[in-house]
């Protein structure tokens, strides 16, 4: 965006500047240091995040929670950001298809700027509130918008914001700033304080780190909440090539104790229904009622229990 520095615009930008824009009094000296002391001093930084996201642990809670009940409603979470911030949103919608046989009915994700974004810069396109509700026209009452902003600050976020109230969703903001002053309008704000980037305003550096990891546990624990896995295990992963499927019996094996010989036809009776196969085999039924089980209990702990012998 261009600004005029005499404008009110330009100034209450300075102003509202975020701490990931402050000068880090460690790095100060890092264009003078050789190689192995300018990575240590990257390294330094980024070993300060994970404390930052932990802080925030129970406000992640909350924000599953929200999640959980409008998915078991029939609702989505919608994820919106722009730059750095709308790509890891894209990237974690995206991997949570292939490892947990969710897509876009489940999450789905809102990038300024388009697809083209996603690969080229289009610095501009988070300037625009008006886009976001273009965006995000589909978001229903019930729905969770989850928007990432490094700053806390962005229109196109903002946008996203403001037309989920409206639209009564659920909001969640994910940002760097403690001050966020878009934090007003969520439901569930998580501020993590990662502080001074090594480079100055480089958000995607240690903001981007925390962002990922913030995302990185929401999903997981949605899905692990709505039964997308059996213990430690996923049992909704889509096999779609050779490696895939071998790690399928491999997980059968690891979750019955039973020899890969012994999981790989039943998962191949069951159509390659990972659920389906480990009911089958933990519960010592066929693939038919072990089908019929889990479309009563929804998981596969819920099907084990309600087969006739665990009663």
């Amino acid at each position: 965006m261009t600004v005029d520095p005499t404008s009110e615009t330009w100034a209450e930008l300075v102003r509202l500047a975020s701490p990931t824009e402050e000068r880090n009094p460690r790095t100060t000296d890092i264009d003078l240091l050789p190689t192995a002391q300018v990575v240590r001093l990257i390294t330094d930084e980024d070993a300060r995040v994970p404390g930052a996201v932990q802080a925030q642990a129970d406000r992640i809670a909350a924000a599953v929670e929200l999640a959980v009940a409008a998915i078991r409603a029939g609702r989505r979470v919608h994820y919106a950001g722009a730059g750095t911030s709308g790509r890891l949103g894209v990237l974690d919608a995206a991997e949570l298809a292939p490892t947990y046989g969710v897509g876009p009915e489940w999450f789905d994700a809102h990038m300024a700027g388009g697809a083209e974004a996603i690969t080229r810069a289009v610095e501009n396109a988070e300037d625009h509130d008006r886009a976001a509700r273009a965006d995000l026209e589909h978001v229903a009452a019930g729905d969770v918008v989850v928007c990432l902003a490094a700053s806390g600050r962005t229109p196109y976020v903002r946008g996203a914001l403001e037309l989920a109230r409206e639209r009564g969703a659920a909001t969640v903001l994910v940002s760097a700033n403690p001050a966020a002053p878009l934090a007003p309008l969520a439901d569930v704000a998580i501020l993590v304080d990662t502080g001074p980037e090594a480079i100055t305003g480089s958000t995607r550096m240690k903001a981007a780190s925390a962002q990922k990891i913030v995302l990185n546990t929401f999903s997981t624990a949605v899905m692990v909440r709505l039964g997308k896995t059996y213990s430690n295990l996923m049992v909704d992963v889509r096999a779609t090539n050779a490696k895939l499927r071998a790690r399928l019996v491999r997980l059968l094996a690891q979750a019955t104790g039973l020899e890969p010989e012994e999981c790989e036809p039943v998962l191949a009776e069951a159509g390659g229904e990972v659920p389906t196969a480990l009911v089958a085999l933990l519960g010592g039924v066929d693939v038919a009622a072990a089908r019929t089980a889990l479309a009563a209990g929804g998981s596969v702990r819920a099907a084990l229990a309600a087969l006739p012998a665990n009663r």
